[in-house]
């Protein structure tokens, strides 16, 4: 498959290519350097990106849900307004990621590293988190209704005005965290 003169395929080298709006719905990119690139809006359902480089790229506003972005590189990643629903992000590095007004619904995101990650008023329902790092991240006013932060390292987080309903934090460290009313946990 070509796609504005880019040939997508596993390892494919699309390092800073313009793939702004493309439709790449279920490609497979596994393994592919997509750093810098930009997929603004771009259409990345049911995509395979395992253990893809996309440091530094441009995901504003894509569609990625259902997408396997197992193993990925997402460091420092703009995701903002991104969908990613349903997709599989377990053991991603997003460390200073952008996934503000991000829609994770149902996402599996265990073992990812979130270190400084911006997700302010994410919708992260039902989406599993255990064992993930969210040390130092950003999560105020995120919907973690009915998620699974179990073991989960949440230290200097922040989740004020977050909404944790029905959320398993059983065995998370939430020391020195900024609690939804405000309150720093001990």
């Amino acid at each position: 498959m070509e796609v504005n003169g880019f040939k997508i395929e596993p390892g494919a080298n699309l390092s800073s290519a313009g793939l702004t709006d493309s439709d790449l719905a279920n490609a497979n990119l596994s393994d592919a350097n997509l750093s810098g690139a930009n997929l603004a809006n771009a259409n990345l359902s049911g995509a395979n990106l395992y253990n893809a480089n996309l440091y530094n790229a441009n995901l504003a506003n894509a569609n990625l849900s259902g997408a396997n972005l197992s193993e990925a590189n997402l460091s420092f990643v703009c995701l903002l307004g991104a969908i990613l629903s349903g997709a599989n992000l377990s053991g991603a590095n997003l460390v200073g990621a952008n996934l503000r007004r991000a829609a994770l619904f149902e996402a599996n995101l265990s073992r990812t590293k979130l270190r400084g990650a911006d997700l302010r008023l994410a919708n992260l329902s039902l989406a599993n988190l255990s064992g993930s790092d969210l040390s130092g991240a950003l999560l105020y006013g995120a919907e973690l209704t009915n998620a699974d932060l179990s073991g989960a390292e949440i230290t200097n987080a922040d989740l004020r005005e977050a909404d944790l309903s029905g959320a398993n934090l059983s065995g998370a460290n939430l020391k020195s965290t900024t609690m939804p009313d405000g309150t720093i946990h001990d």
